[in-house]
């Protein structure tokens, strides 16, 4: 990874999106990678879109990131995915946790969903993994992040070990094995086209 690589993560208040950004940050630290993080944005609470950028590279000169200059946009779930997609640079990769959240406009009917979403992202690439369905057979719904993490992981050449001791440092001693069990899933999926 000579080059810097921006991922934005991106999802909604509650799916521990800030969780993976700082364990992404950590493992490329100790990897020996220079890190940038930006500032979150929107609201972390339940429901409030949250975004964050990670740059990684040998020497990171700036956590910005313009419009279409994401290499990788990770997303919890897909109505996100379609908000951030012009992020994305041309030929970035685009991973999508396949879950949609109605937010409050929708569920008190001012609003309504996009259509199509998911034929939308497809139709950009968009490789959707089912990380809470990972999580939930991992033992521990709330690994949905770490699952989607694993299937990032597949994408950086960081090695595995390096990703498993972080996580295993940095989550919850109790939720250890689940979360590396959702991380080794995940990154699986990434790997077989899920």
């Amino acid at each position: 990874m000579a080059q810097t690589k921006t991922v934005l993560l991106c999802g909604v208040g509650g799916q521990g999106t800030i969780l993976a950004a700082d364990l992404l940050a950590r493992v490329a630290l100790a990897a020996g990678r220079d890190v940038k993080v930006s500032e979150i944005h929107g609201m972390a609470q339940r429901g409030g879109a949250v975004t964050t950028v990670v740059r990684v590279g040998e020497e990171v000169h700036s956590m910005v990131s313009d419009l279409g200059c994401a290499d990788i946009v990770m997303a919890f779930e897909t109505t996100e995915a379609l908000r951030n997609l012009p992020q994305l640079a041309e030929g970035g990769a685009l991973i999508v946790n396949d879950e949609t959240i109605k937010p409050l406009p929708v569920l008190t009917g001012r609003s309504s969903m996009p259509r199509d979403a998911k034929k939308r992202l497809q139709a950009t690439g968009g490789r959707f993994i089912g990380a809470s369905r990972i999580a939930r057979q991992a033992g521990n719904a709330k690994c949905a992040n770490v699952a989607l993490l694993g299937a990032l992981s597949a994408t950086l050449d960081i090695p595995e070990s390096i990703w498993a001791e972080v996580i295993a440092a940095r989550v919850p001693a109790k939720t250890v094995e689940a979360n590396l069990a959702a991380f080794s899933a995940g990154r699986a999926a990434m790997a077989e086209g899920e």
